[in-house]
């Protein structure tokens, strides 16, 4: 069974969705979990759900992706106190979607920043506590975009693949210090995100949601979208002491739906 009693996890965009379903599963693995989110009310209610049967003291920052240096100082601020993690999980929230002949040079600097910029800045702010250790986990949450671009999604899939490029490089760098650094793939998942791709698409089309939904449907294997708990456990895995040898990979959680090895 995997355990993760002792470890502390820093997870991103955890008030809802995958980030927060990965941040529960470590929780009840044992991890010890700091959330990080700019809602903060929203941020005050999901550490109170977070489990602690193994004694864990969970906590919360306070951190805008769109401004990386207020989230540097946030997160600097905190180290004060609290100066090691051993697993990172980057999860932040997807562009709005359209066509990329259509995107402004802002939307790919906007989303270059949110995404790449705070990524890397988060790792190179806690990296320094995993070598010490000789354990890091940095799991980053992007798309199945980095595999197969995504039509009517032409930053976003731009910019995935550009943090898949860096976290690979990144993994050469660190795994002799005991750092693994891998990327899950969510395929068509039930959280906001698909509830406004759907409303998006069926606005454009003119088809209905529920038409639009079906279509998605139609062409998943399993049938059906993922729940975020589902996304979770690949998260959990990664971050385990069991996935000490799997480095640089994309893992895609996607029910089977590209057609890609």
């Amino acid at each position: 069974m995997l355990n993760l009693n002792g470890k502390k996890a820093f997870v991103c965009g955890s008030t809802q969705g995958i980030g927060k379903a990965s941040a529960m599963q470590l929780a009840k693995l044992g991890a010890t979990v700091t959330l990080v989110a700019r809602n903060e009310d929203a941020l005050k209610t999901a550490v109170k759900e977070l489990p602690a049967t193994a004694g864990q003291k969970h906590d919360y920052i306070v951190a805008n992706f769109d401004k990386p240096e207020e989230l540097k100082a946030s997160v600097e601020a905190h180290l004060k106190n609290d100066a090691e993690f051993h697993i990172l999980v980057n999860n932040t929230g997807g562009p709005s979607g359209g066509e990329i002949t259509q995107a402004k040079p802002e939307d790919f600097l906007n989303t270059f920043q949110r995404h790449l910029i705070c990524n890397h800045t988060l790792v190179q702010l806690l990296m320094a506590g995993m070598k010490k250790n000789k354990y890091g986990r940095i799991i980053n949450i992007i798309s199945t975009s980095v595999k197969e671009p995504i039509k009517g999604l032409g930053v976003s899939n731009t910019i995935r693949a550009a943090v898949a490029n860096w976290s690979k490089t990144m993994s050469f760098e660190l795994a002799p210090f005991g750092i693994t650094v891998n990327n899950v793939l969510p395929g068509a998942t039930e959280t906001s995100r698909i509830t406004d791709i759907v409303a998006n698409t069926a606005k454009k089309s003119g088809k209905s949601e529920e038409q639009v939904k079906n279509d998605m449907l139609s062409k998943i294997p399993a049938g059906r979208f993922a729940k975020p708990e589902e996304i979770a456990y690949a998260v959990a895995f990664l971050a385990s002491p069991e996935a000490a040898y799997v480095n640089g990979i994309n893992l895609p959680v996607d029910g089977g739906r590209m057609g890609c090895l």
